[in-house]
């Protein structure tokens, strides 16, 4: 795999001071993805912050990889105004505790990002000062973006509007 100079610097950078937490590193159509263990990810976001100027996250998203081990998947986007270049982190957390520690102290945009995972997903954020849903009620036992929700909801869990419109004349 052939980075250009900007990110060979950075991967090596964080491959010296994070050996064992580098999980991965892929490139796809100028695109770097890196992999990063779970028990490393604040520190490795703390230092692309600090060290190498990705002030900015654009978007965090969460995703549901349906499988037995490592479940589900976060992705930070984010983004070095000064060198002008994009990064993709991830982490994973299993099914039977999908917990991350919370980004906010890094980026507090991270806030919303974080409770719509948490709504869509059930994925908690150790450490959140506010992590509650976003969207749904509160009191809903359910996590409509798992790949189990079924594509139609469940039956009596929300109360939906009519399907026929009125017979106003």
């Amino acid at each position: 795999m052939s980075l250009p100079e900007f990110y060979q610097n950075l991967t090596l950078d964080l491959k010296n001071k994070f050996a064992s937490a580098i999980l991965n590193i892929s490139n796809y159509q100028g695109d770097v993805l890196i992999t990063v263990s779970l028990d490393s990810i604040i520190e490795v976001l703390t230092f692309l912050k600090n060290e190498h100027r990705f002030i900015y996250l654009c978007d965090m998203v969460a995703a549901d990889r349906f499988t037995s081990e490592d479940r589900f998947e976060v992705i930070y986007n984010i983004i070095s105004l000064k060198a002008q270049k994009r990064l993709f982190i991830k982490t994973r957390c299993s099914e039977e505790n999908p917990t991350i520690p919370t980004s906010i102290g890094i980026w507090p945009a991270a806030n919303w990002h974080e409770r719509e995972a948490f709504d869509m997903f059930g994925i908690q954020f150790e450490g959140h000062p506010d992590l509650r849903r976003l969207f749904l009620p509160e009191d809903f036992d359910y996590y409509p973006l798992r790949k189990e929700f079924p594509l139609l909801g469940i039956p009596g869990s929300l109360p939906l509007p009519s399907t026929t419109p009125d017979s106003k004349a």
